[in-house]
Order: structure tokens, then sequence, then C-alpha cells
């Protein structure tokens, strides 16, 4: 069995593709797994390994950015990979997108508010698997704002490494809406908007064993 549960609950996780709280009803992945696992196999992020990218429009070009500081937890049931639970924790004072003065307007209260809200979470809520394509439900919360959330992944493998353990791998990309987080600040410049309101999330990660 291909363990489809490790890779998506990561994948959602980490940040990223945001639905409006209207639509939960509709996430099929909500309904897959209704019966989660606190109890059994444990699997961790490896940070060395992995990344978090995100991507915003400024005017009309693009600017990049990550969070240096990150951790994930996954628990799965015995060999059960479509039931078990995931909790990520992110520092928003972490962001960096290769400009100090952008990063610490990006920290202040007009964005993620960083010294009021240091930690942006997500907790798992169901998952569907279709061969190598997963999707995963859950609640993120990002400046004291909980929304459900959806994310698709693909899986990309299972291996052991130079000492023994064993690690899974996969990536994928999403889009959300910051205003649903409460991340509105913006400001015209010459009548265009200087900041876009969509933000692609693009992930690749590692995870290991532990149990």
């Amino acid at each position: 069995m291909i363990p489809r549960f490790v890779a998506a609950a990561v994948l959602a996780a980490l940040v990223t593709a945001a639905a409006p709280p209207a639509h939960a009803q509709a996430d099929p992945a909500a309904r897959a797994s209704s019966r989660i696992s606190t109890d059994g196999t444990r699997w961790v992020v490896d940070p060395v390994h992995s990344q978090v990218d995100f991507r915003v429009r400024h005017l009309v070009g693009r600017v990049r950015g990550t969070f240096d500081d990150w951790y994930g937890v996954i628990v799965t049931k015995d060999d059960d990979w479509t039931h078990g639970t995931v909790n990520v924790g992110v520092q928003t004072a972490t962001v960096n997108t290769g400009n100090i003065h952008r990063d610490a307007d990006l920290r202040s209260a007009r964005f993620f508010a960083a010294d009021s809200f240091p930690r942006m979470t997500f907790e798992s809520t169901g998952i569907l698997a279709t061969d190598s394509t997963v999707e995963i439900g859950g609640i993120l919360t990002l400046k004291g704002r909980a929304r459900h959330v959806v994310l698709v992944g693909q899986y990309r493998g299972t291996a052991k490494d130079y000492v023994g353990q064993r690690r899974i791998a996969f990536d994928a990309s999403t889009i959300i809406d910051r205003r649903d987080f409460g991340l509105s600040y913006g400001e015209l410049v010459n009548g265009v908007p200087g900041i876009g309101n969509e933000v692609e999330i693009t992930i690749a990660i590692e995870a290991i064993r532990v149990n």
C-alpha cells in the first residue's frame, strides 16, 4: 500500500490552499477520514531536506519567500495510512524574503503581527487518496483566524537513508487568499495594487519515521 496519508498530511500542514469556510461541507477530504488516530507510528519533518516557499505578486512582478523555523509531526495507525493525525507549527517571525527591510515589514502588525501571533498552525481533519494524488483537509490558524483549508499533492516515494532511517518524500503547490487570514494590508501604486491577494505556495518535503 502506498503511504498516502503521510504525504498528504504534511502537505496540508504547511501552509497551504485555502477554501472559504462556506465550502467546507463540499470538501471530499473532510469526509474521507472521520476516525483519527492519536497513537501509533510517528514521523517528523526533516527541515534540512524540506522547504516551504511562497510567491506573491508585487506590481507586475513576483516576490518569493520562505520560513526558516517550522516543524511537523505525523502519527499513523500501524500500516493504515488513511487514518492519522498531523500537527504543524510555523514561527512567523522567521519569514525570509531575502530583504531585511521587507521581512521586518512582514513581521509587523500590517502583515503577520509576529509579536502577537508568533505561530501559525495546522491540524488535520481528513484525507482523500487516489493513486499517488492526495487531498488533505484541516484547520489552518494564522493571525488568530482559523479557516478550513484543502491541499493537493503528489507522493514521491520512500527510501532508507545512509543510517537506515526510513524517509518519505512529496511536493505540492497551491494558492491561498491572504485576506482570509487578516493579511489585508495593501496600497495602490499609480492606480495598480502594490501587493497581490493570492499567494502561491510550493513545498518539497522529507519526513523521517521515528518509531
